[in-house]
């Protein structure tokens, strides 16, 4: 993420729209959010690092772990990010009961967390102009507390679910758009 002026929709006086300030120098450089989903409790969070790389990944997967000390085997998503295929993580997980899970090349919207980006973006970054970092993060985080305040129950999330799949098994579509393969 970068500090610059991010276009968005916003109440303006008729005839006198809300202007972007120009950025001639970006001088603040750029961030990283490294986010993470918990599927059953519907818990978003995350990190702004300065750049990307094993050593954010590592740190990432050792508070996932840390936040279930019961042992029980844990899957994480990942995309196909170098870092995240180091051989030093792959043992790491192997021996902390952590499965790690790539999604295909070019498959994000196989990654469950992408659809709580879109949402974050617009409340956080559009009709913004953020001074600095520390700022823009503190708005980002700011969103994670509201978000994670108002999360839906996971019982709530069960009936929506079943009826996304009983209207995909009625149209015979996989999950993901693809139809099912004919019965030989």
């Amino acid at each position: 993420m970068g500090i610059r002026p991010t276009a968005g929709s916003g109440w303006a006086p008729a005839g006198k729209p809300d202007r972007l300030p120009a950025t001639y120098r970006r001088t603040q450089g750029v961030t990283y959010f490294h986010g993470c989903y918990s599927v059953g409790d519907d818990l978003l969070w995350g990190v702004n690092r300065a750049r990307k790389g094993i050593a954010p990944t590592w740190a990432a997967l050792k508070s996932i772990r840390a936040a279930r000390p019961d042992g029980a085997p844990i899957y994480v998503i990942l995309d196909n990010l170098s870092a995240h295929k180091n051989w030093r993580i792959r043992a790491w997980a192997e021996k902390n009961k952590v499965r790690l899970l790539f999604t295909p090349t070019y498959a994000s919207w196989a990654n469950p967390i992408e659809t709580h980006f879109g949402p974050l973006r617009q409340f956080t970054l559009a009709n913004s102009s953020h001074r600095n970092h520390t700022v823009q993060t503190r708005a980002l985080h700011a969103c994670l507390r509201w978000r994670n305040a108002h999360a839906r129950h996971p019982d709530v999330l069960t009936a929506p679910r079943r009826e996304r799949a009983r209207v995909r098994s009625e149209k015979g579509l996989r999950w993901g758009g693809r139809p099912l393969a004919p019965a030989a």
